[in-house]
């Protein structure tokens, strides 16, 4: 048995209580149990990001978030049965209670099936030119610009790989060779490498169409340009689990208007509001995709990201976006990349 203690919450637990736990634990999700110990219920990343969308607050409790009616084991099931129920149910864990319904346990079902590697492709957009970054970018290409201790693109793969996504495609451009030079194949890095070149700009999701062996199931693309410590598991989770034809990453960007804002009907002046704060959530430049995108996507044409998820949403595709609350940052201007360097051995711990 394990020592669950650090994972349980009870029903009036902040929601930053909760990301605390499952952010920091192996587990990937959260119990909350009563003053007898007795399990009420499950609560993952995705249940805390469905109510962020809903403008709930990381003070807010979690009494209306969690799942009431998870899928639990007994202590008689052996793991063949609780494997069994995992699959059917499309869990990754699953409480292990007492006869009176008490928690005792949590399984991982990968624990159980001793998965490690995931399949589920990943392509990186690293053909930009960087011209905001010159004359950093002169002779290098962005994505191999150091932040830390190593290049921007090798800690975004490093971070895919820890979550066990190995297989990389790495669409190029501009001093292409110095990246495929410096990576190669992947095996110095414990992934596999694949490249797709661009002899012009096709934009974000133009660029997918280069690819020929397309993958078959959900994949992530994601600008090379990005710091992140986002839960790339999570962020697959939420995408199957909703049946999401495109996914995207969005962060909440805030605005304050540096006047007093007066709303008017008419001649009359209703409200006057000082430097309100508007919030906004914004395109993260992270995705997962069903392969059936691939029929969407014009060859030799450049096709950008919010172009192919306008035209999901036109023909009534399900998009859905996943909000995220880690650590974030594009490195677009020169003030990103020293911001970058400022902040990553804080956040990365290396």
């Amino acid at each position: 048995m394990k020592n669950i203690d650090g994972i349980k919450l009870n029903i009036n637990s902040t929601i930053k209580e909760a990301l605390k736990i499952i952010d920091s634990g192996a587990m990937r999700i959260a119990l909350v149990v009563d003053s007898e110990n007795k399990l009420l219920g499950t609560l993952s990343d995705g249940d805390i990001r469905r109510g962020l969308l809903r403008n709930l607050s990381l003070d807010d409790i979690i009494e209306d978030l969690y799942f009431k009616n998870p899928t639990i084991a007994s202590i008689n099931d052996s793991n063949e049965r609780i494997i069994q129920k995992a699959i059917s149910k499309q869990v990754y864990q699953i409480p292990i209670v007492d006869d009176e319904g008490k928690l005792v346990d949590i399984v991982n079902l990968a624990t159980l099936l001793n998965i490690t590697k995931k399949r589920n492709r990943v392509i990186l957009m690293a053909g930009g030119l960087g011209t905001r970054l010159r004359p950093l970018t002169q002779d290098i290409p962005k994505p191999l610009l150091k932040v830390g201790n190593k290049p921007i693109l090798e800690t975004i793969i490093k971070n895919f790989a820890n979550y066990g996504f190995v297989n990389i495609t790495i669409s190029l451009n501009y001093k292409g060779e110095m990246i495929k030079d410096y990576f190669g194949d992947g095996s110095n890095f414990g992934v596999n490498i694949d490249y797709v070149e661009e002899n012009m700009r096709l934009g974000t999701a133009g660029a997918l169409s280069l690819i020929e062996n397309k993958p078959n199931e959900p994949f992530f693309v994601m600008n090379a340009d990005l710091l992140t410590d986002v839960n790339f598991s999570h962020l697959l989770d939420f995408h199957s689990f909703s049946n999401s034809d495109a996914t995207m990453c969005v962060r909440e960007y805030e605005y304050q208007v540096p006047y007093g804002v007066i709303e008017v009907e008419e001649s009359n002046i209703t409200s006057i509001v000082e430097k309100p704060i508007q919030k906004f959530f914004v395109n993260a430049g992270i995705y997962v995709l069903s392969p059936k995108v691939f029929e969407h996507i014009p060859k030799n044409e450049f096709y950008d990201m919010p172009t192919l998820f306008n035209t999901f949403i036109e023909k009534e595709k399900k998009v859905i976006s996943f909000p995220i609350h880690e650590y974030w940052l594009d490195i677009g201007r020169m003030s990103d990349f020293e911001q970058a360097q400022s902040e990553y051995f804080r956040v990365f711990n290396e």
